[in-house]
Parts: structure tokens; sequence; C-alpha cells
């Protein structure tokens, strides 16, 4: 019943992720286990994509790779409670203040989340992350319960970066389709200057 109304509204993936998960009703998920590891050649396609910032991310937000470049740009994810490292957790968990690049790249993120939720809305380990969520972040209680959803994302990002000064990026986050459960974030310059700062910094990290 569900699937025919998605169908007669026309609803998208997110959206249709969304409907079911408001009913209650676990979407059907694809039947194999998500990778909670990096594929080998995934891994390497994210580091070699230095100096560009990238990583990638499992279904629940997790960290399973980030590369050098991403750590310069954005920092290092921090470790959910049940040890894996975690973009969502991180977003909602690290001591501010935030500026607004960062407080809308956390909405997006869980957005993101909320869809895949709907795909797995059974997964244990879903449910222990959005619980810990839940006590440790009020901002994270506070949009959880307006189900917004977002199934893709591509844009610009201008960031005052410490060491690097201003930079203007665009992203982009894609579906390997050898591993269509994970999450390809890549970044690339969107002027010169910004192509020289990552270039620089990395040959400086190159060097030592």
């Amino acid at each position: 019943m569900l699937d025919a109304l998605a169908r007669v509204l026309d609803l998208d993936a997110a959206e249709r992720g969304h409907l079911f998960d408001l009913a209650g009703v676990a979407l059907p998920p694809s039947g194999e286990p998500y990778p909670t590891e990096a594929p080998g050649e995934l891994r390497d396609i994210v580091l070699a994509l230095a100096p560009n910032p990238a990583y990638l991310l499992g279904p629940r937000s997790d960290v399973l790779e980030w590369n050098a470049a991403a750590t310069l740009l954005l920092g290092e994810p921090t470790r959910a409670p049940d040890g894996a490292r975690n973009l969502l957790w991180w977003m909602f968990t690290q001591p501010g203040p935030h500026g607004p690049t960062w407080v809308g790249t956390a909405r997006r993120t869980l957005a993101r989340f909320r869809a895949e939720h709907a795909r797995r809305y059974d997964d244990p380990a879903f449910h222990r992350l959005i619980e810990a969520l839940l006590e440790a972040s009020p901002e994270f209680r506070e949009l959880w319960p307006r189900h917004e959803v977002l199934d893709a994302q591509l844009g610009t990002k201008a960031i005052d970066h410490p060491r690097l000064g201003r930079v203007a990026l665009l992203h982009l986050q894609s579906i390997p389709t050898s591993h269509p459960d994970l999450r390809l974030t890549q970044f690339v310059p969107a002027d010169e200057p910004t192509s020289r700062a990552l270039r620089e910094a990395h040959e400086d990290e190159e060097t030592g």
C-alpha cells in the first residue's frame, strides 16, 4: 500500500523512505550487510584524491576513510559511544560555538542520516546512535522530530580557515556503484587561490 501511494505521489527515493518512516514500517533493505570498514579500492581512491579533501561514509554516517586533506580542512571526526568514528556524532557533540557553515552541514548530515534510517528502520546500530545523540545533544533533540530528509548533495562551500585563509570549494556526495550503501564526498577548489592553498599545504605535509 505504501509503495502504491509513493508511486501515485511520484515520490523520489528520500521522500519514499520518509513515508515508510512516518508509517513506522521498515523500508525493505538491499538484503546484504552494509560495509563497516572501507573497501580497499575505495580507501585507495580517497587517499589518492589528495590534495583535495575527501572522505567515505557508511549508511549510519560512520567515517570509513578520511584523507589528510579533509583533516586539514575540516578537522578530525570524533568517535561515538560505540567506538565508531561518526560524522553525525562529531557534528552534534563537538564543543562550540560554531558558525553557519558548521550548523548547516550538521543539519544536512542529519537529513541524510534520517533517509538512511528509513531504509534500515530496525537496525540496532542506528537506534543506539540515535539514543546516544538524543541524550548528548540539545540541538539533535530539537531537530530530530522535524523529519527533514535529504538524499543527495551538490553545492559550494566557503570557509575562513585559520591556516589556508578563505577557501572556496565545490563539493559532491556520490554513490559508488560498486558499493551503493556507501557515500563518497569530494571537495575540489572553486578558484585558483584555493587550489594553490591546498596544493601548498599538501606539499608541506609531504615534506614533513
